[in-house]
């Protein structure tokens, strides 16, 4: 592996004001409190408001890390934004980003992969910094997978909030962040979590929704629990690290049944695992800084400590990452 040059040197995150609490979904589909937090752990999320879109939410998560960590992204040389609700489907929204912050000499693009998009993002900007192509890179996550959610559909409409999360990744090769990583994909589960497009067809078996999240979610819960800790396991080794050395886990905040299920199966202790999943819900690509955004703040995430990210979703795809905590 390449070593790395790169080190995270700030994070900042937003939330929509708006809260659909579980009460509130008692009332739009045949649902209960009890029901929702004993199966996902969930007990509200965050609602973009009507004309409160991925972009606006992505340039507020980038001012709170500006206005928390005292940088500046002026001289940000490349603008990621992972997300699978973008305002258009183009101009990115990256390049909505950059515009908002005056960045002058920035490429620009956006990133779908859906749940791991943060950390995929991560990983390409470490890429790209070590290899020597570019210096300083902002990453963001951000959704709004309210404007995609079926409100009549109460096995998947209890599940998904609104969120973003941004992180500054920059040259600096003494203090690195990066230890390892492992990526991967399963084209064939596709199908089980999807919103249909152009096509509304997938392996010559025809999808329902009409653009909106449709998810089995039986099946990746299976694949998520069945693969996510073995991956943990060559993760660690590529970084040479034991368990006892991850300070943190870090996993998407799909469902915090799930999430114990892989801490279970992993062996990665619970307490020592972060999530947003019970107040934000499932905010795909925005779930793991929204949990790093958190524990920053309540002053449990240090400056040096070893963290374990793992991001898994749709497509079938997933990234984990390794990092000494550098923000």
């Amino acid at each position: 592996m390449l070593r790395s040059q790169a080190r995270l040197t700030a994070i900042g995150a937003y939330v929509p004001e708006k809260r659909l609490t579980n009460a509130d979904l008692e009332s739009m589909v045949e649902t209960s409190d009890e029901w929702i937090v004993q199966r996902t752990g969930m007990r509200e999320r965050r609602i973009a408001g009507e004309n409160e879109f991925t972009s606006h939410l992505c340039i507020e998560a980038v001012q709170s890390m500006i206005d928390e960590y005292g940088v500046h992204v002026d001289d940000v040389d490349h603008v990621i934004v992972a997300t699978t609700t973008p305002d258009y489907a183009f101009p990115s929204v990256a390049c909505q980003v950059q515009n908002a912050f005056g960045i002058q000499a920035a490429g620009a693009l956006d990133l779908n992969a859906t749940c791991a998009g943060f950390t995929y993002g991560l990983h390409m900007a470490n890429g790209l910094i070590s290899s020597g192509l570019h210096r300083k890179i902002l990453v963001i996550g951000g959704e709004t997978l309210s404007k995609v959610t079926d409100y009549r559909d109460r096995s998947t409409c209890i599940l998904f909030g609104d969120g973003a999360g941004a992180a500054l990744v920059e040259y600096d090769p003494a203090l690195p962040s990066f230890l390892g990583a492992v990526t991967g994909s399963d084209g064939s589960g596709g199908q089980h979590v999807y919103r249909t497009g152009l096509s509304s067809v997938m392996d010559d078996v025809p999808l329902s929704g009409e653009g909106r999240m449709v998810q089995n979610g039986r099946e990746v819960y299976k694949w998520a629990v069945r693969m996510v800790p073995g991956e943990i396991e060559t993760l660690l080794e590529r970084a040479a690290l034991n368990k006892q050395d991850v300070d943190w886990f870090v996993p998407h905040s799909a469902n915090l049944r799930m999430i114990e299920s892989i801490c279970e199966k992993a062996q990665m202790p619970f307490e020592q695992t972060l999530y947003s999943v019970v107040h934000y819900g499932n905010t795909s690509s925005a779930s793991i800084p929204l949990a790093l955004y958190d524990a920053v703040k309540e002053k449990r995430l240090r400056e040096g400590d070893k963290v374990v990210l793992f991001g898994f979703g749709g497509g079938l795809t997933y990234c984990g990452l390794a990092l000494t905590w550098g923000a």
